[in-house]
C-alpha cells in the first residue's frame, strides 16, 4: 500500500481495479443465479474451491514472493471475504436484491476509502470528487426499484446488507495490507482459509453442500471470476491508493445490472440509467491528474 501523492503508477493501478470490478459484477451475477439452484453454503464453498484451483496452478507465474505477514493478512481477508460471500448469495436467493445489493455495495466501497484516508492518503480534489460521485453510483445502479425500496426497507433486511458490505470492505483494507512483492500468493492463504470457514460453518448450520449438475458450470465460473477479480484487485492495491482503487472495484455492480439487462432481459429503471452515467463520470474524475 502506498501512502504518497498519487503518481504514474496509479495509471495501472486505475486500469486494474476497473477490471476487478468488471470481473466481480459478472462473478456475482453468476453466483446469484447458481444460489436460485443450491444453498448460499454450497455455491461459495464450491465457487471457492474452484478458483482455489486454478489460483494453484497459476502461481508458479504469479506466485511472488510473501511474507508470514503477508499470507496472515491474505488468510485474514479471507475469513472476511467469505463471510461476506455466503451472507450476500443469502440475501439475493431470498429475494431482496433490490434493498440487499445497494446497502451492500456502497458499505463495500465506503470502507476502503475511509481507510485509505484514516491511513494517511492524499487524493486531490478531482479524485475526491471521482470518489463521491461514485458512492451515488453504486446506489442508483444496485437499487433495483429506485432509492425508494431503500426507504422502505426493514431493519430486518438492512442487517445482512451491512454486514456483507463491512465484511466485503474489510476484505478489500486487509489485501491492501500485503506487500508488492507478494503479487498475488496472499490469496491462496485467504481462500485456503475461507473453503475452510465455509465448509465448516455449512456443518454446523447442517446445511447441504451438493450443488445440482445443471447449476455446476455457473457455480464454476463464479468461483474462478471471483478469484481473477481478487487477482486484479490485489496488483491494483499493490501499486495504488487503497482510497482509490477500493472504490473503482466497488462499481462491480455495473456489469452485474449490465448482465441481467443482456441475459435476463430484466428492464432497466431510470435510476439504474442514471447510475451509469455517474459511474462513467466519477472514473473520469478519479483518472484525471490531481
Amino acid at each position: 500500500m502506498r501512502t504518497g501523492v498519487p503518481g504514474t503508477e496509479d495509471g495501472v493501478a486505475v486500469l486494474l481495479a476497473l477490471a476487478s470490478a468488471v470481473v466481480y459484477g459478472a462473478a456475482d451475477f453468476c453466483g446469484g443465479l447458481a444460489a436460485r439452484r443450491a444453498t448460499a453454503f454450497a455455491v461459495v464453498a464450491l465457487s471457492q474451491l474452484a478458483g482455489l484451483v486454478a489460483l494453484l496452478a497459476l502461481l508458479p507465474w504469479l506466485g511472488g514472493d510473501p511474507t508470514g505477514a503477508d499470507l496472515a493478512w491474505g488468510a485474514a481477508a479471507g475469513a472476511a471475504g467469505a463471510s461476506g460471500l455466503v451472507l450476500f448469495y443469502r440475501a439475493l436467493a431470498e429475494g431482496v436484491m433490490s434493498v440487499v445489493a445497494p446497502v451492500t455495495a456502497v458499505t463495500a466501497a465506503a470502507l476502503p476509502v475511509v481507510g485509505g484516508l484514516a491511513l494517511g492518503e492524499r487524493i486531490g480534489p478531482w479524485g475526491l470528487a471521482g470518489i463521491a460521485l461514485a458512492l451515488v453510483a453504486v446506489v442508483l445502479v444496485a437499487a433495483e426499484d429506485g432509492p425508494g425500496s431503500l426507504r422502505t426497507a426493514r431493519p430486518a433486511s438492512l442487517v445482512p446488507a451491512l454486514a456483507s458490505g463491512v465484511l466485503f470492505g474489510v476484505f478489500f483494507v486487509l489485501l491492501d495490507r500485503t506487500g508488492e512483492a507478494a503479487q498475488v500468493s496472499p490469496l491462496v492463504a485467504a481462500r485456503v482459509v475461507s473453503v475452510v470457514a465455509v465448509v465448516l460453518a455449512a456443518r454446523l448450520a447442517a446445511r447441504s453442500l451438493s450443488v445440482p449438475r445443471p447449476a455446476l458450470p455457473v457455480v464454476l465460473l463464479a468461483g474462478v471470476g471471483d478469484m481473477t477479480a481478487n487477482a486484479l484487485f490485489l496488483l491494483a492495491a499493490q501499486q495504488g491508493q487503497l482510497a482509490i482503487t477500493g472504490i473503482l472495484a466497488s462499481l462491480y455492480p455495473v456489469s452485474t445490472v449490465v448482465l441481467a439487462q443482456v441475459v435476463l432481459r430484466e428492464r432497466l429503471v431510470a435510476t439504474q440509467a442514471a447510475g451509469l452515467v455517474a459511474a462513467g463520470a466519477a472514473v473520469v474524475l478519479i483518472a484525471l491528474p490531481s
